[in-house]
């Protein structure tokens, strides 16, 4: 009687280890989260194509902006929107694909990332300069110009 027991554990032991590798064989690859969120912007916000992938930056195109990019998971930041539009002073459409973008990317409303931006972009002049660092809930933003054009940088604290 004690012989059948073991064999019986041995045997259940063995087809459970076996459904268990089935299991974990049979699940689809998942992509990347940084791949997901760049598939989200092109489903959500009208004019955007996702580019090359370059480590963890994925280049986006479009009509309004000079570059757009997104980067995942560095060193000090969870994930960076990196815009950059054609002219020293931005279209407002320029702030209406920031706002989309920054508001699929972190996860917050439209109005507080065009809120951000408008006002990180409108603070550099003669008494701030070229570059201007400003936090707006919750996100660190970096603004820089030249004689053509302006950028910003919207990124969140890998700790937040």
């Amino acid at each position: 009687m004690r012989t059948d027991f073991r064999k019986s554990t041995t045997l259940a032991a063995i087809l459970l280890a076996a459904s268990a590798l089935t299991v974990s064989d049979s699940r689809p690859a998942r992509a990347d989260r940084c791949e997901d969120i760049a598939k989200e912007l092109q489903q959500q916000v009208d004019g955007i194509k996702i580019g090359i992938t370059t480590g963890k930056t994925i280049y986006l195109s479009h009509p309004q902006a000079r570059e757009l990019s997104l980067g995942c998971r560095g060193a000090n930041y969870s994930n960076e929107l990196y815009a950059k539009a054609d002219r020293r002073k931005p279209k407002p459409e320029f702030f209406e694909l920031v706002a989309s973008a920054g508001a699929i990317v972190f996860t917050i409303p439209k109005p507080d990332v065009m809120t951000g931006s408008t006002r990180c972009i409108r603070r550099m002049g003669l008494l701030r300069g070229d570059r201007v660092k400003m936090r707006f809930r919750r996100l660190n933003m970096e603004c820089t110009r030249t004689r053509t054009e302006a950028a910003i940088a919207i990124t969140r604290g890998s700790d937040e």
